[in-house]
């Protein structure tokens, strides 16, 4: 099994800035890539950003020029820098790692529980 467990989420005026922090830990034979997903109340949940284990990234657009996703393989974590943040950034951020925890085994999704970031306009 892998677990994740997410640091770095809290309350913060919109134009303010926040890191998110990710570590994965467990029974882990390999990572691939891991990223950030967000659910606003209501809503379905969306892709943030995500860094594959070569380093390469991709954004919502909804995000871009502001939000920077990077990892530290050694330490198995992802971080994710957001600034000039919105109020509709708002919402429950997970993280979110494919993995597999052998050598013949499969690739797996894993999530965190989640941790919430909430931006006062």
């Amino acid at each position: 099994q892998v677990h994740l467990v997410e640091s770095g989420g809290g309350l913060v005026q919109a134009g303010g800035s926040l890191r998110l922090s990710c570590t994965a830990s467990g029974n882990i034979f390999s990572i691939g890539a891991m990223g950030w997903y967000r659910q606003a109340p209501g809503a379905q949940r969306e892709l943030v950003a995500r860094i594959r284990s070569g380093g390469s990234t991709n954004y919502a657009d909804s995000v871009k020029g502001r939000f920077t996703i990077s990892r530290d393989n050694a330490q198995r974590t992802v971080y994710l820098q957001m600034s000039s943040l919105k109020a509709e950034d708002t919402g429950l951020y997970y993280c979110h790692t494919s993995a597999k925890t052998g050598y013949y085994s499969a690739v797996a999704d894993y999530w965190g529980q989640g941790t919430q970031v909430t931006v006062s306009s």
